[in-house]
C-alpha cells in the first residue's frame, strides 16, 4: 500500500530534506514543472508538439512558482503561453520569485482579473497553479468569478484541458472538501505523494479519475513520530495473502458463521454467507431460525445450514467449538428482540465478527452495546447507519467547512474507531477503514465502482470480510481486503452487476492476481 502523506507532513518532508541538503527548494520547483509538462504530454500526445496555447494561471506562492517553471517549459517547446498572476511577483517567496523572473525574460506577466478569451479560441490547456496543498482559507470572491468563468464553464472545456499542479485549486489537501468553489481539473498531477484530499469526497471526483503522481527527487518519508499512525492508499493485495497453500483441511481456513433472521428476509444473510464462502473460508455456515430453515436450505448447497432459534441455542451451539472464529451480524438479521440478544452473545464469545446492516440499527439504539465490542470486530455502516451511530461526529464532518484541514472521512472514522473500540469501515464512494490505534486504510472514489451502488452488495461485502477474518487476517487487513476485492468484482463484471454477481466473479480477480 501506498503511504498518504498529510499537507502537513508533505511540508515537513520538503524542510527536512532541503535542510540536509539533499535538495534545493528551486530543484524541487525545477523537476515539479517537468512533471507537470511530462504528465500532459503522456496524457495528451497531441500536445507534445509545439504550436499550441497555454494559460497559466499563477498564485502567491511556491504553487505559483511551479506554474512559472512550467510556462517557461512549454514556451521553450514552442507552445505559445501566457501567465496570470494572482498578486504581485515582488511578493513570492523566494524560489517562485527566481522562476517568476526566468519566465519574464521570456515573456510578460498580466494580473489574474486580466484574463479573458472567446470561448470560441479557447486554449488548448489551462494550467491551475493558484493555490496548492496549503491552502487554509475559502478563496476570494473575485477569484471564483474568474475560475467559475473561464476554467470551469462548460463552453471552454469541449477543447480546453484543464490541469491542476498538485492539487485542484480550492480543494482541501486533508479532506477533499471544497472551501467555497475549486477548480475542476482534467488531469491533477500530484509530488511525491498523493494527499487525502486527492481521495476523499470532492477531491475524489475531482482528482482520481485522472491523477499522476511525479517524483521530485525527495528521499522516502520517515514519520517524525512513531507514535502517529499511517493513512495508506488500498492496494489489491499479494497473491500470498490469499493463496491456500499448506492446510490439510477446511478447518485450516476457518469456520465463518453468518447469522440470519426471520423467514422471507434472510436473502441478504445468504448473500454474506456466498462471499464468505467464495473468498476462501474452509467452512460457512448459516445459522437461522427454524421458521427460515427450509427456506435457506432450498436455496444453500455447500453453505451449511444450522438452526438456531435463540441466544440460548447460539450458545450452546458454538461456545464450545473453537473452530467457528469468525461470525458475521446483520444481512437479514432482523430487528427484534431476538436479534438483539443474538449480537450480545455473539459478542461474548469475543471471537472476530462483522456487524453490519441491521446489527447497526440494533446497536444505534441500545448504545449500552457499545461495551460489548472488542478489537476483533468490524463495524461496516454506510453513511446513514454511521450518522445514527456517531451522531456528534457525523455532524461534525456535515458541517460546511470554513478553513482549513477540514474535518474530514478519515478524521471521523478513526474517531469513530477509537470511541468502538474496533475496527470501523465507514462505507462510500470514498470508502475509509480504520482502527483504534489509527492507522487507516483509503479505497478513492476510482476503486468504489459505480456498479457496487445496487442492492445487496454491501452484504456481499461483510460476507468477504467475514470470510478472511475466518481465514485469520486481523481485522483491519481483513476490511482492507475485502473491500479491495469487492470494488474489483465490480469493476471486472461492469454494467449489468447484481450482488449476486460479486462472489461468482471473484475466481476471475484471484486469477487476475496470479493465484
Amino acid at each position: 500500500m501506498n503511504e498518504v502523506l498529510t499537507s502537513a507532513e508533505m511540508r515537513a518532508h520538503e524542510k527536512a530534506a532541503i535542510e540536509s541538503g539533499a535538495v534545493t527548494g528551486l530543484g524541487l520547483m525545477e523537476k515539479a514543472g517537468q512533471g507537470v509538462v511530462e504528465a500532459v504530454f503522456e496524457s495528451w500526445p497531441e500536445f507534445a508538439s509545439g504550436g499550441h496555447r497555454a494559460v497559466v494561471l499563477c498564485g502567491p506562492g511556491n504553487n505559483g512558482g511551479d506554474g512559472y517553471v512550467v510556462a517557461r517549459l512549454l514556451k521553450n517547446r514552442g507552445w505559445d503561453a501566457q501567465v496570470f498572476a494572482l498578486g504581485s511577483t515582488e511578493n513570492l517567496p523566494p524560489d517562485a520569485k527566481a522562476n517568476a523572473l526566468r519566465w519574464i525574460d521570456l515573456g510578460p506577466v498580466r494580473p489574474l482579473d486580466q484574463v479573458a478569451f472567446d470561448p470560441k479560441a479557447a486554449p488548448d490547456l489551462i494550467v491551475d497553479a493558484l493555490f496548492g496543498t496549503g491552502l487554509t482559507r475559502p478563496l476570494d470572491p473575485p477569484l471564483v468569478a474568474v475560475i467559475e468563468r473561464y476554467v470551469n464553464a462548460p463552453a471552454p472545456r469541449g477543447g480546453t484541458r484543464v490541469v491542476a499542479v498538485d492539487i485542484p485549486s480550492g480543494l482541501c489537501a486533508d479532506s477533499g472538501r471544497s472551501l467555497g468553489a475549486s477548480v475542476r481539473a482534467d488531469l491533477t498531477v500530484i509530488f511525491h505523494s498523493e494527499k487525502p484530499g486527492h481521495l476523499l469526497a470532492e477531491g475524489g471526483i475531482s482528482c482520481s479519475k485522472n491523477v499522476v503522481v511525479k517524483d521530485i527527487g525527495l528521499p522516502p518519508f520517515q514519520s517524525t513520530n512513531g507514535d502517529v499512525a499511517g493513512i495508506f492508499r488500498n492496494a489489491l493485495p499479494a497473491p500470498a495473502v490469499l493463496a491456500k497453500d499448506g492446510g490439510r483441511h477446511k478447518y485450516d481456513y476457518g469456520h465463518a458463521v453468518v447469522i440470519s433472521g426471520p423467514a422471507a428476509h434472510t436473502g441478504a444473510a445468504r448473500l454474506a454467507a456466498r462471499g464468505a464462502l467464495r473468498i476462501g473460508a474452509g467452512l460457512v455456515s448459516l445459522a437461522t431460525r427454524s421458521d427460515a430453515l427450509s427456506e435457506v436450505a432450498a436455496q444453500s448447497t455447500a453453505v451449511m445450514v444450522v438452526p438456531i432459534e435463540g441466544a440460548s441455542a447460539l450458545h450452546a451451539r458454538f461456545a464450545e467449538d473453537a473452530r467457528a472464529n469468525a461470525f458475521c451480524l446483520g444481512p437479514a438479521l432482523g430487528k427484534d428482540a431476538v436479534a438483539a440478544e443474538l449480537i450480545r452473545t455473539t459478542l461474548a464469545l469475543r471471537r472476530a465478527t462483522v456487524l453490519d446492516a441491521d446489527a447497526l440499527t440494533l446497536l444505534a439504539e441500545e448504545p449500552e452495546m457499545f461495551a460489548d465490542l472488542h478489537p476483533g470486530c468490524v463495524l461496516t455502516p454506510h453513511g446513514g447507519e454511521f450518522s445514527r451511530l456517531f451522531p456528534d461526529i457525523a455532524e461534525r464532518l456535515a458541517a460546511d467547512p470554513t478553513q482549513g484541514p477540514a474535518y474530514s472521512k478519515i478524521d471521523a472514522t478513526r474517531a469513530a474507531a477509537e470511541r468502538a473500540g474496533c475496527v470501523v469501515l465507514f462505507k462510500g464512494a470514498d470508502t475509509v477503514m480504520a482502527d483504534p490505534r489509527g492507522r487507516c486504510i483509503v479505497n478513492a472514489l476510482e476503486e468504489g465502482a459505480a456498479w457496487l451502488a445496487t442492492a445487496g452488495s454491501g452484504d456481499v461485502l461483510a460476507g468477504f470480510i467475514c470470510g478472511l477474518l475466518a481465514r485469520g487476517l486481523p481485522p483491519l487487513e481483513a476490511a482492507a481486503t475485502g473491500a479491495k476485492l469487492h470494488a474489483a468484482c465490480a469493476r471486472a463484471f461492469g454494467p449489468g452487476l447484481i450482488a449476486e454477481d460479486l462472489p461468482e466473479v471473484l475466481p476471475k480477480v484471484f486469477r487476475s492476481l496470479g493465484l
